[in-house]
Order: structure tokens, then C-alpha cells, then sequence
């Protein structure tokens, strides 16, 4: 059995979708139905790639269109969708007992679709934050992490990243952050290159100690 681990950072950088809401149901179903009315074939088994921008999966899969007319159709689906969107396990609570200074969200979501889930599920919106459309790379580059580290006024080394997603995992590392993968959308396998994995943030717990954070939990063997 793994035992409890304590890392020291200076702040955290969250990624939302998988870490802090879950909100597959959605991107399924509306991936999906965009699927569908832009002739992808087998839309109805179409399996979106997680944590990569709507923008980059809308070129890759009809790079004839106008790539920001397909990105409005998606966010405007899943800015309908929000019926079983949830705040996962622990994240409330962890939200609650962190400085406002010390922790960002970083992620592949735009700025309209990130405001509209965390209202949707009832979470603060962060101080900071980084989203798709603040970025010219996403996801796995390393870009979204540097600019959430500087947002807090950190260097990347001193950061912990929180991801479900490969890609995150290694945008992650590529930017020089350690990295927290959480269990949900992908296996522990899957986010092997993350330097801890847990099953949720249900059992983190997130201390202020001197000028830093000290990070409390119990890693996947």
C-alpha cells in the first residue's frame, strides 16, 4: 500500500473539466451531435479527444470550414448542456481552504464556456485563470502552464499542475511543473508520466505553511 506524501509549491494550477467538474456526459453528447451535423462519419460513436481545445479538434476533423463558425456551433451546444454537470468529490471543500493568490485554472475550455460551468456547478471563478482563447498553443504544449505560473507570479518549477488528461499531464511536464494526475477520464496508465497519481482530490488536503503550500495525500501505488 503507497504511503502518504507531503510536497511543498508555492501555488497550484487546476485544470477544470475531469479535476474540478465533471462534465463528460456533455462533452460526449454534444461532441457527437456536432459530429452529426458536419457529416464526421460514425458520429455516433465519435470519442472526443480530451483536454485538447475545441478549436484544434474542429480543425483536425473539418479543416474545410470556418474553423471559428464550427468552434461557436460546439460552445453553443455545450453551453446548453449543463444537466448532469457536477462538482467533483472533495473539490469544494479544497476550493475553500486555498488562498485566493495561490492557485489559477488553466484550461482547454474558452473563457465563455469555463464561466458558464463553474455557475452552472456552483464553484468560485478563480482570481486567475488561463483558458483556450488566452493561449496561441494549447494543450500539450507547454504555453498554458508557463502563463498560469506567471499569473501567480511563479516560475513553472515552483507549480504543481492538477490533470486528468494525458495531454495536460504533458503539457504539464513540458512547461517544468510537477504534476498531480487525478483519476476519472483516463487510467493511471494512462497519466504514467504525471509524478503522482490519486484516485480523487476528495482526500488532498492543502495547507499554508511559511511562504508556500504544503500538499497532503496518499498516491496510487
Amino acid at each position: 500500500m503507497s504511503q502518504p506524501v507531503v510536497v511543498e509549491t508555492k501555488g497550484i494550477l487546476f485544470d477544470m473539466d475531469g479535476v474540478l467538474i465533471s462534465s463528460i456526459g456533455s462533452v460526449v453528447r454534444c461532441w457527437q451531435r456536432w459530429a452529426k451535423l458536419y457529416d464526421i462519419p460514425n458520429a455516433d460513436t465519435y470519442e472526443v479527444p480530451h483536454g485538447m481545445r475545441a478549436i484544434e479538434i474542429v480543425r483536425s476533423l473539418r479543416p474545410d470550414i470556418d474553423a471559428e463558425e464550427g468552434l461557436r456551433v460546439i460552445e453553443d451546444m455545450e453551453m446548453e448542456d449543463t444537466a448532469d454537470l457536477k462538482v467533483l468529490p472533495g473539490v469544494k471543500e479544497l476550493m475553500e481552504s486555498l488562498p485566493l493568490d495561490r492557485w489559477a485554472i488553466v484550461t482547454s475550455a474558452t473563457t465563455r464556456l469555463l464561466l458558464g460551468r463553474l455557475e452552472a456547478a456552483g464553484l468560485p471563478v478563480p482570481a486567475r485563470l488561463i483558458s483556450a482563447d488566452m493561449v496561441e498553443r494549447g494543450k500539450p504544449d507547454p504555453e498554458p502552464y508557463r502563463r498560469g505560473a506567471g499569473l501567480l507570479g511563479f516560475s513553472p518549477e515552483e507549480c504543481i499542475v492538477v490533470e486528468d488528461a494525458p495531454s495536460g499531464v504533458g503539457a504539464g511536464v513540458a512547461a517544468g511543473c510537477r504534476v498531480l494526475g487525478v483519476l476519472g477520464t483516463h487510467s493511471a496508465e494512462e497519466l504514467a508520466e504525471a509524478d503522482w497519481v490519486v484516485e480523487s482530490l476528495e482526500r488532498l488536503g492543502v495547507t499554508v505553511a511559511g511562504d508556500g503550500l504544503e500538499l497532503r495525500f496518499t498516491p496510487l501505488a
